[in-house]
């Protein structure tokens, strides 16, 4: 699904983020990232979103090289990702009916299909009866499961999340990271960032540790 071969990326001044950075990730897998901060966990989730590309090597998803694609190419291949942030990046003026309407209203989908997704959703993640309410109404986890909803309503081949838990304590944590386990199960591949190495060892995932762009541990 994802392959990673000798990438690296290099910003102002010849500062690595990534270093002949090498993995690979299955189709169906769940994966963590984990290292301090500065490590390259963010990076290398932009060169999968297709923000950025690498200054060297290739990244191949999909079988398809992400620094080869056109922008129109670009466009559809973000339709195949779900991206959840850490602060949520919730529309603060939208009710979460409309925040996670949006993406399939992108898609083009018609008005039913639009409404119909979105309610599924968001009763999958619990918050069918909160439709109407609006973002700051909610909790941080609540906020963080909407974020959640939004990125699973394309039904994504991938998910990435970065830091989707470093605004929860650790019992809400756990519960979003049940979500991903759920997401997980269905068939969609998770790439997850996090520095919180006592949640990956209650998840009980791979993990892949980062320091100064380079992999320095594998579990």
């Amino acid at each position: 699904m994802i392959e990673v071969q000798h990438v690296s990326k290099t910003y102002a001044r010849g500062v690595y983020a990534l270093r002949d950075l090498s993995l690979h990730i299955g189709k169906g897998d769940f994966v963590f990232l984990t290292g301090p901060s500065g490590a390259g966990k963010s990076t290398l989730l932009r060169l999968l979103l297709r923000r950025d590309v690498p200054s060297e090597g290739q990244l191949i998803v999909g079988g398809r090289n992400l620094a080869e694609l056109t922008p129109r190419q670009v466009q559809a291949y973000r339709r195949s990702i779900g991206f959840v942030f850490q602060d949520f990046k919730l529309l603060q003026k939208k009710t979460l009916l409309e925040n996670v309407a949006f993406v399939p209203r992108v898609l083009g989908l018609g008005a039913s299909q639009q409404q119909r997704r979105t309610f599924q959703v968001l009763k999958w993640v619990g918050l069918q009866h909160r439709m109407s309410a609006y973002p700051r109404e909610l909790s941080g986890g609540e906020q963080q499961r909407v974020a959640i909803a939004r990125a699973i309503v394309n039904d994504p081949l991938i998910i990435l999340a970065d830091e989707p838990t470093g605004n929860l304590d650790p019992d809400l944590s756990l519960e979003i990271m049940n979500l991903f386990r759920e997401i997980n199960a269905r068939g969609t591949t998770v790439v997850v960032a996090t520095h919180d190495r006592e949640l990956i060892r209650r998840v009980g995932r791979r993990s892949l540790t980062l320091d100064h762009g380079e992999i320095v541990e594998t579990t």
